[in-house]
């Protein structure tokens, strides 16, 4: 493990015990919300739902949202008035994706979020800040992922691997009140955070929660959640939600540990629907604005985004879930468009045995793959699927580790097998996870 990943587990470890002991200071002392007391389970502080009633355990990236069966992966606690959360993510892994662009690494990726909430003139003030030690443990050009696509490094186009994030992915206020008896305003922005724009991001989607590598189509569907400069106001009810934002479209520079902070000039759009407790749909679409640069140079290219989703939670006994998702995104370029899709399952055995699996689909130019200038243009139909097992271990100071492996088996046309070696490259993945456990249930009640 390397210094920068061992430092998370520190931090994770040490804001568990703080807030374990939070916990148990405040354990019986109940909240009262509009006038009606919320029991609590024993030990976990309760947390209070919404301003019109709407369970936090939908809450997700940004201002996305996941179905209400969702479970809450936080350590949970109250202090000085405030309602205290901590959110994270650690993997220490070992990538090989084979192939003659494949590569190696031993590293690490991973992620810590803290929250803070209060209740603010007469409706509820969210505070974030989610960090990552990526560009350190994760090498500065990212690790390894076959086919993935987007952003620079060392002045280079990165292909085939996933660039780190950057070390701040979020530094937003949230701020919610009811308007009517069913009826809400969220009003969310920050020099960092994530607009209205496509589906719950990767890190943060419980059917991806198990996999230690990012979609190879995460450029057509969640890349911005991490925007440098966001505005976004919503209104929304127990079931829908509309928002729109302003925000800085461009995509971040090789310097991950700067803010680059630029005009709010790109814009989008969308809507929710919460038809049950175990769906979540989303349309979206926006203008990202000087988005993207294919060669160091150049201008930048605008580009307009449309996704569309759907999240389905089923749990299970013991505490188990069977999470799916499937989503849909273009971009458009100029004039050449190109789109992806994914659908991504988790069956969660008891918070034990974890299966995962992705297919995508992703429609990818030359210029993406960073192919020869003769190709730049062309557009290749490319495929990969994952499977994967988690064991997951007993929880220790709410922290829940867990040992895993998986493959992933690209398909590529024709076209590229000089390129890559074979049209069915393989890959392997090995890796040690970390991320808190579960919260009771009574402590998220709806």
């Amino acid at each position: 493990m390397t210094r920068a990943s061992f430092a998370s587990f520190l931090l994770l470890l040490f804001v568990s015990s703080a807030l374990t002991a939070q916990e148990h200071e405040h354990a019986g002392a109940a909240d009262s919300v509009a006038g009606d007391s919320v029991p609590r389970s024993s030990g976990v502080a309760t947390m209070r739902p919404g301003p019109i009633g709407e369970p936090r355990n939908r809450e997700s990236s940004g201002t996305a949202w996941l179905p209400d069966a969702s479970p809450m992966h936080a350590l949970h606690g109250q202090g000085a008035g405030w309602e205290l959360m901590l959110h994270g993510s650690l993997y220490v892994h070992y990538l090989d994706d084979g192939g003659k662009r494949g590569r190696e690494q031993f590293g690490s990726t991973n992620w810590a979020m803290g929250m803070a909430r209060r209740p603010v003139l007469g409706g509820d003030m969210t505070l974030r800040a989610m960090l990552s030690a990526d560009p350190v443990t994760a090498d500065e050009c990212g690790y390894p992922d076959l086919l993935a696509t987007g952003e620079f490094c060392d002045e280079e186009p990165l292909h085939d691997r996933q660039h780190p994030h950057d070390v701040f992915m979020e530094l937003t206020a949230v701020y919610e009140r009811a308007v009517a008896e069913d009826l809400a305003i969220q009003l969310y922005g920050g020099p960092v955070g994530e607009p209205a724009l496509g589906p719950v991001a990767f890190p943060h989607r419980i059917s991806s929660f198990p996999n230690p590598i990012a979609p190879i189509g995460h450029h057509w569907l969640d890349s911005t959640h991490i925007a440098f400069g966001v505005a976004t106001a919503g209104l929304y009810g127990r079931r829908w939600k509309a928002e729109a934002s302003l925000f800085n479209g461009r995509e971040p520079d090789g310097d991950r540990f700067d803010l680059d902070l630029d005009a709010l000039d790109s814009y989008a759009g969308r809507l929710w629907l919460l038809p049950s407790e175990g769906w979540a749909l989303q349309v979206s679409a926006g203008r990202l604005n000087d988005a993207e640069v294919h060669e160091v140079g150049d201008p930048r290219i605008d580009l307009t985004r449309m996704t569309m989703s759907a999240t389905y939670h089923r749990p299970l006994a013991r505490n188990g879930l069977w999470a799916n998702s499937i989503a849909w995104g273009r971009n458009r370029e100029g004039g050449t468009a190109t789109q992806a899709l994914l659908l991504e399952t988790e069956v969660n055995l008891a918070e034990r045995d974890l299966f995962y699996g992705r297919l995508e689909i992703v429609e990818k130019t030359g210029d993406d793959l960073v192919l020869p200038d003769d190709l730049g243009e062309r557009r290749f139909t490319v495929g990969k699927l994952g499977l994967g097992y988690v064991r997951q271990l007993e929880p220790i100071a709410g922290l829940a580790p867990g040992v895993g492996a998986g493959v992933t088996v690209a398909r590529l046309p024709a076209g590229l097998e000089p390129f890559y070696g074979s049209r069915s490259p393989t890959g392997l993945q090995v890796f040690f996870r970390l991320r808190p456990a579960p919260m009771d249930s009574d402590a998220h009640a709806h």
